[in-house]
């Protein structure tokens, strides 16, 4: 990588890149297949992190400022390649307000993230494994189904009646539409 900052910036984009790397890639991974692709992914956005430091654009999280970088960069990758919307995998939590929006966003999005456990307790044993594999471990759900045995579409529909259910007890409990 070309030494495009200096000083203290370039001990602060390193530090960055070095606690936000695994967490960025296992994102990635979840909605991308090809590993060029993770990886050309990944390097966009930590090129466009050292270019927002050479250029002085103060960024007040750095780790929500690259997520948001690599879910553009994961939408730019679909429409590429000419993919339709929905053949990846979708989280529950792509739908939760994200941190670089503000206080608030990052207030409600703690404060909903406190919440999903005990919804998930509620949860029959089926739909909350199969949510938990796919939304906490990064499991697919090929990757599932060869494992259990249970089609695509049986622990889709899973997952679906969690995330029905977990919206609806969020939603009810601070009457914001998830």
């Amino acid at each position: 990588m070309l030494n495009l900052v200096s000083g203290d910036q370039d001990e602060r984009v390193t530090q960055t890149i070095a606690e936000q790397r695994d967490r960025l890639k296992g994102f990635i991974q979840k909605h991308v297949a090809d590993r060029n692709d993770v990886e050309d992914i990944l390097q966009d956005a930590f090129y466009e992190l050292v270019l927002a430091y050479r250029l002085m654009k103060p960024i007040e999280n750095a780790g929500a400022w690259l997520f948001r970088v690599v879910k553009n960069r994961i939408g730019d990758a679909f429409r590429k390649k000419g993919a339709q919307p929905g053949q990846h995998e979708p989280s529950f939590f792509d739908e939760m307000p994200s941190p670089d929006e503000g206080p608030d966003a990052l207030y409600w999005q703690g404060m909903l993230r406190e919440e999903i456990e005990p919804a998930l307790d509620e949860l029959p044993d089926e739909q909350r494994e199969v949510f938990l594999a796919h939304e906490v471990e990064g499991r697919s759900f090929k990757e599932l189904a060869a494992e259990t045995g249970l089609s695509i579409n049986t622990l889709l529909a899973r997952k679906r009646y969690a995330v029905l259910h977990l919206r609806g007890k969020l939603q009810d409990h601070y009457g914001r539409k998830l």
